[in-house]
C-alpha cells in the first residue's frame, strides 16, 4: 500500500495542529527559522537536530532544563548500588529520562489540560 505525504503525516502526528512555511537553504546549507516559529518555541541560541526518516526535526534546547543526575545518583546510593554496578545503573537510568519526559508530555497533551514545565518538574509544595 502506498500512502500519500498527507496520509503519512496524519499517521505519524495525529491531531497535531500544523503550520508549514517554505524556507530557502543557503549555499552554505544554512536556514532561517521563521520568527513566528522561533517565538512560539522560545528558541534560545541552540537547537538539536534529529534525522527521522526523511524529515529533519529541530527542537529547542532549554538551558534551564534540570539535570537529574544528582537525583538519580542519590536514589541509587540509597538503594545500595556501589562501584561498577552503580555506574552501569546510573547510565541506564539517565538514558531513560528522555523517554519518561516524552511520555509525561504526551500524557499531559492527551488530558487536554494546560500544563507548564514547572507543573511537571517543579518543586512539590508538600515536600519537606
Amino acid at each position: 500500500m502506498v500512502m500519500t505525504q498527507k496520509e503519512v503525516e496524519r499517521v505519524a502526528m495525529p491531531n497535531r495542529p500544523r503550520k508549514v512555511k517554505r524556507i530557502a537553504v543557503s549555499s552554505k546549507r544554512q536556514i532561517s527559522i521563521p520568527k513566528e516559529f522561533y517565538d512560539h518555541l522560545n528558541i534560545g541560541e541552540e537547537v538539536s537536530v534529529e534525522l527521522y526518516g526523511n524529515h529533519l526535526i529541530l527542537k529547542p534546547i532549554s538551558e534551564t532544563f534540570d539535570d537529574f543526575s544528582e537525583d538519580i545518583l542519590g536514589d541509587l546510593i540509597r538503594e545500595g548500588y556501589q562501584g561498577e554496578e552503580l555506574m552501569v545503573e546510573f547510565k541506564h537510568r539517565k538514558s531513560q529520562i528522555g523517554n519518561a519526559v516524552d511520555q509525561l508530555v504526551a500524557e499531559t497533551k492527551f488530558s487536554g489540560e494546560k500544563t507548564t514545565i514547572d507543573d511537571l518538574f517543579g518543586e512539590d509544595d508538600n515536600e519537606l
